[in-house]
């Protein structure tokens, strides 16, 4: 106790200069005030005059003033904080020295790694005092240290709680930035007509691709995250509950080289397709895959597996679940009052990590028989197995139907559709795709529409 004691009479990290140089540069630039805008809060700033001064900027900009050294005192004056943060004389001096607004984002990091820091120094003490409170579980207080560590190194998840003012800065700066440098909002999906109705696999949605046995969900998901690999170059973790990762890897070899499975498998391979082969081999290597087949997993040890990967790659692009109904809530036999309730408690789980870790999850879902008694066997919302949850929690349903799959006379043979049939922030609709069944590999009907 006696080192703990002495820990107390330090300063908590902190750095002045690089605090009063981002003020100076965001005073002065407006260029310097929306990169801030975008990644820092007011908080992140340790001298209590420096977040006033800050937080006024940010009023400022929601309201569309001008900022300026001038413009700044007055406010400050009008709402009675300019003698709190050291009056008209520590504005001016702020401003005295114009800093290099292009070495912005370095000064932000230097601040940033303090508050971490300091961050970090409280949640030590944290840890210490829940070590003293013996009338709690310790699996409880160990979750609620290792939560909050982990919401520590992902400084995304840094400062949830933001002002009014913030906020509505923060979307305008974005808005902004986009109409400049027009983008898609979220990953795209490699399938045009899907993203013009998406805008992409946005971040910390719950995207349910659903159909019956045979239909091509898995193969679709593959085809998504090959695409999301190949554009972001940033890791995908697949979950396979039904398909062992070997089976897996030979469905994404035929897709690359368009050689039968069959043939892959069999080694039956013309000189050129060799050539072809090694060379997608080599290329598919490169990319940040990362297949866990693991039978039946709980949500605790898929959570626990996303965390792992988040601490070794620092990001994930996208994460794939196949399949939905083949997870469990707890691990081993723990007993559940019945299966409905346990899946309404794995899609509310799968949703809450999809946010907590702000990344797209794609779950595959199976489709009740209903589907098989209707003549129109395009499938609906009620037709997803134990639906109510999964409609609930889900941001986008897309259901995948071939007319193929029940008529061989179809004129149809080879089209599928792609039916949004939920889309929490966006338009429903149904997008036509090519599939291949001898690669299992979708496509656009235009090859190409840019």
């Amino acid at each position: 106790m006696e080192d703990l004691k002495k820990w107390d009479k330090k300063p908590l990290p902190h750095n002045e200069l690089a605090e009063r140089t981002i003020l100076s540069a965001i005073i002065t630039s407006t260029d310097a005030l929306e990169i801030a805008l975008q990644t820092l809060k007011v908080k992140t700033f340790y001298f209590k005059s420096h977040q006033e001064i800050y937080r006024t900027i940010i009023e400022m900009y929601q309201k569309n003033l001008p900022i300026d050294v001038l413009t700044l005192n007055t406010y400050l004056q009008d709402n009675g904080y300019l003698k709190s943060i050291g009056g008209i004389d520590f504005l001016t001096n702020l401003v005295t020295e114009i800093p290099n607004v292009t070495y912005i984002d370095d000064y932000i990091e230097l601040i940033q790694d303090k508050f971490i820091r300091r961050s970090l120094i409280k949640l030590g003490y944290a840890a210490i005092n829940s070590g003293y409170i013996t009338n709690l579980p310790l699996d409880t207080v160990l979750k609620n240290v290792e939560t909050e560590f982990f919401t520590l190194t992902n400084r995304n998840s840094l400062l949830n709680i933001s002002s009014n003012a913030e906020l509505f800065a923060n979307i305008f700066a974005q808005i902004k930035q986009k109409s400049l440098n027009p983008s898609m909002a979220g990953l795209s999906s490699g399938f045009y007509d899907l993203d013009a109705l998406t805008q992409g696999f946005q971040k910390s949605d719950l995207i349910i691709v659903a159909g019956r046995p045979s239909m091509g969900k898995t193969a679709l998901c593959l085809n998504f995250a090959i695409n999301i690999l190949k554009s972001t170059k940033l890791p995908v973790l697949f979950f396979s509950l039904e398909m062992s990762k070997e089976q897996l890897a030979y469905r994404i070899l035929s897709c690359e080289t368009n050689i039968n499975n069959f043939r892959l498998k069999s080694g039956n391979l013309q000189t050129d397709e060799w050539v072809k082969l090694n060379n997608n081999m080599q290329r598919l290597s490169t990319l940040p895959l990362f297949i866990d087949d693991t039978p039946n997993p709980s949500i605790a040890v898929i959570r626990s597996k996303i965390k792992s990967i988040l601490f070794e790659q620092n990001q994930i692009a996208l994460i794939v679940i196949d399949y939905l109904q083949l997870m469990s809530q707890f691990q081993g036999n723990s007993k559940i009052e019945s299966r409905v309730q346990e899946l309404s408690q794995i899609t509310r789980s799968l949703k809450i990590m999809a946010r907590e870790f702000n990344v797209p999850i794609i779950a595959l879902s199976q489709l009740s028989r209903n589907v098989e008694t209707r003549v129109n066997k395009r499938p609906i919302l009620s037709d997803l197995r134990e639906s109510g949850s999964i409609e609930q929690d889900a941001d986008l349903v897309l259901m995948l139907y071939r007319d193929n799959y029940y008529s061989l006379q179809s004129t149809e043979r080879q089209i599928a559709e792609v039916i949004i049939t939920k889309h929490r922030n966006g338009p429903t609709g149904t997008v036509k795709l090519l599939f291949d069944s001898q690669f299992t590999k979708f496509r656009n009907l235009v090859v190409n529409k840019r």
